[in-house]
């Protein structure tokens, strides 16, 4: 087993084919096919079933790529450490977010520390940023929640009640407060499974003998914006995420423990990393104050 063979593979599994994988390393679609083969010929496995023009792993190449993932991560810290200067002028940190908002503020003072790293922002669920930081696939992942794992370095952001919301117009605006029992009898407008904040809710809701029921479930936190703009039901949201929007009227809801500890986190394999360190060390200075 050659490095250049593992090389081959991990390109063409990360990028879905083997021309997209020559293009990233600057070599022929023949020479990254030739490394694969050989590699499922010296150890009489299949990697890839090619099908047509498709390229898909096989569960053998699921599991080296969960391997090679770790390999050329490793590498790139490595590299990073013996270039560390480089890395803090021209590095890309990739982030996870179930809601860029409270990245906000850290953002821009380090932006203004280093302006030539590349910074990449994904939105996602608790489950998203989960698997994004395990498949190596983010370098760092907001949530709201602190994840009970020890394996990961956290910076708690802020804790903030979870509201519900609705068009100006609509009966329920003109309420103080909710109770649970109350939201019962509303169309809820609610995010897909997955999400903290539904969970969160649906637990405290639980514990006060009520079932909530989405009338509407929609993916991602604009999506529930933009539907419960249209007057179709009630959303919900942590309070620091409602942000401003004049069509809309942020409604307390009744329950003194539905709080979301927002939270930045990063493996705490990874949390050397140059880059990786210089926003935790930002972060932990804008949550100080």
């Amino acid at each position: 087993m050659r490095y250049v063979q593992l090389r081959a593979f991990h390109y063409v599994a990360i990028s879905g084919g083997f021309s997209r994988a020559a293009e990233e390393l600057l070599l022929t679609q023949p020479a990254i096919s030739d490394q694969v083969r050989k590699l499922e010929e010296e150890y009489d496995v299949l990697l890839f079933n090619r099908q047509r023009k498709q390229v898909v792993l096989t569960p053998a190449g699921e599991k080296l790529l969960v391997i090679t993932r770790r390999l050329f991560d490793n590498e790139q810290q490595a590299l990073e450490l013996l270039s560390e200067s480089r890395a803090l002028r021209a590095g890309t940190l990739r982030i996870v977010a179930d809601a860029a908002h409270h990245l906000l503020q850290i953002l821009r003072e380090f932006r203004r520390r280093y302006p030539g790293v590349r910074i990449s922002v994904r939105s996602g669920n608790t489950e998203t940023v989960m698997q994004s930081l395990y498949g190596y696939e983010a370098d760092i992942g907001v949530l709201g929640e602190i994840p009970a794992a020890r394996d990961f370095e956290v910076v708690t952001l802020n804790s903030t009640p979870i509201v519900a919301f609705a068009v100006a117009d609509h009966p329920a605006a003109k309420a103080k407060s909710l109770t649970f029992k109350q939201l019962a009898d509303l169309p809820l407008v609610m995010r897909e499974r997955g999400s903290k904040t539904r969970r969160k809710l649906e637990d405290g809701a639980a514990e006060a003998g009520v079932e909530l029921r989405p009338t509407i479930e929609a993916e991602g936190r604009e999506a529930v914006r933009e539907i419960v703009a249209s007057g179709a039901g009630v959303g919900f949201v942590s309070a620091a995420e409602f942000g401003q929007d004049s069509r809309l009227v942020k409604i307390p809801i009744d329950a003194p423990g539905l709080l979301m500890d927002e939270a930045l986190i990063c493996l705490t394999e990874r949390s050397g990393g140059k880059l990786v360190r210089a926003f935790l060390e930002i972060a932990r200075s804008a949550a100080s104050h």
